[in-house]
């Protein structure tokens, strides 16, 4: 017979719980209560969305403490430098190139499938503007991840900036742990205290999807999502394949572990990044969850928090998706140099785009810069971004699992036999 704490519904049933009722309830807002006032305004964009955005804040409120102080601790606690240049050059090799196989099959999908096809949208048809700043060179880019003033990047919260300063840091610990060992221990509890606080937090996920997915499906409903059904099906099918093809594929043959068990182990995870469309939220939940499936937490507090800044699969997929999309809704033909300039382009603005909900749209109008397509074109994609923000959020966070067992298993961090025990 089982006992109370054992038929206790965990957190990760009750967020999938409240995702399915919210998407249910915000059904029944759109298509069976009339608009008024009240729906609107105080339901709506009044009670759902104060309380769905409160969660986000809580959860933004511990993105930068908590990505300083597990990078840094991460690398005062992985050793030899040796270990940890392993694991960066790996990771980060693993990061950038899985991101530019993302955008190619986004690509070709895409062309195949022709989103956006007979459109014939013209220029200036849409009221749209942007806040894109001035084009930054490859040169600008590179000189910017060095933080001049290390205190002011945690202030404005630039996330490689941050990381470069919480790697720095960590490794003078370590290197002078003998006349450091008071900082060291502080590091370290301070990484304890944030996630602690984090997974406090993270108790009220359930409210926070709730809400959340119920704003979203009230707005929507199903009219403007069949209106883009190429789009969404064209980006979703990349999703699937970067997952189910090239995730899988590479978890089969360089880890050697059942990858359909791996999806039923990691899935609460990839529930949770699909609700909050943030992977800095889902930091302390993915390090936990691998730890449970054998991943020393040495290696997955250094590779997660960098994968949740720097790798940015599904972002990149919907990137290349809408180019193509945005390309044929205005009859503007590409050539194999405006591919290729592309993959590049998009492939550098996932370095460095910050985890949180739909900020991949405002790298978009960087990529779509890059090879003379109208950032207007955006604007017919804002109205369903939502779903499929979540979507490739889910892909973000498990490209950034799977690349760390797979560098983990590298330098012998991973109890293969602890995988296959769990159920």
């Amino acid at each position: 017979m089982k006992s109370k704490s054992q038929r206790k519904i965990g957190l990760t049933s009750k967020i999938f719980i409240a995702l399915i009722l919210g998407m249910v309830l915000g059904i029944v807002m759109h298509y069976f209560v009339p608009k008024s006032q009240i729906k609107d305004e105080i339901i709506i964009d009044g009670v759902f969305y104060l309380l769905g955005q409160m969660f986000i804040r809580a959860m933004q409120m511990l993105v930068v403490p908590l990505v300083f102080f597990s990078i840094a601790d991460g690398c005062r606690n992985m050793g030899d430098t040796k270990t940890l240049g392993k694991v960066g050059v790996r990771i980060v090799l693993f990061y950038i190139l899985t991101t530019a196989l993302a955008i190619i099959i986004a690509l070709s999908l895409a062309s195949v499938i022709g989103p956006g096809k007979g459109m014939n949208m013209k220029l200036g048809s849409n009221e749209f503007s942007m806040e894109t700043g001035e084009k930054t060179s490859m040169k600008d880019t590179l000189l910017n991840m060095i933080p001049t003033n290390p205190i002011e990047a945690l202030a404005k919260g630039d996330m490689l900036q941050i990381i470069i300063f919480a790697v720095i840091v960590g490794l003078l610990i370590a290197s002078m742990e003998d006349r450091l060992e008071t900082l060291g221990n502080i590091i370290t509890e301070m990484n304890d205290l944030m996630m602690s606080m984090t997974m406090a937090v993270m108790k009220l996920a359930p409210i926070g999807v709730f809400f959340l997915i119920a704003r979203t499906f009230s707005n929507l409903g199903y009219d403007v999502i069949l209106s883009m059904l190429s789009y969404m099906l064209s980006v979703i099918l990349g999703l699937a394949c970067q997952l189910l093809i090239v995730y899988m594929l590479i978890l089969t043959i360089f880890v050697r572990v059942n990858p359909f068990a791996f999806l039923k182990k990691y899935f609460p995870v990839m529930t949770f990044a699909f609700s909050t469309a943030s992977s800095n939220a889902t930091v302390p939940l993915n390090i936990q969850t691998l730890e449970e499936i054998g991943v020393d937490k040495k290696i997955s507090s250094f590779t997660i928090p960098l994968g949740a800044t720097i790798n940015m699969d599904g972002t990149a997929i919907m990137q290349g998706v809408a180019v193509v999309f945005i390309s044929n809704a205005y009859g503007i033909d590409l050539t194999l140099n405006d591919y290729m300039t592309v993959i590049l382009t998009a492939t550098i603005a996932s370095v460095g785009t910050a985890g949180i909900p739909s900020v991949g749209l405002v790298t978009l109008s960087m990529v779509l810069s890059s090879v003379g397509l109208p950032v207007e074109g955006i604007a017919m994609i804002m109205g369903i971004d939502r779903i499929l923000d979540m979507a490739r959020t889910a892909i973000n966070t498990t490209g950034d699992a799977s690349g760390t067992i797979i560098v983990a298993n590298s330098v012998g961090s991973f109890n293969k036999e602890k995988f296959n025990k769990r159920t």
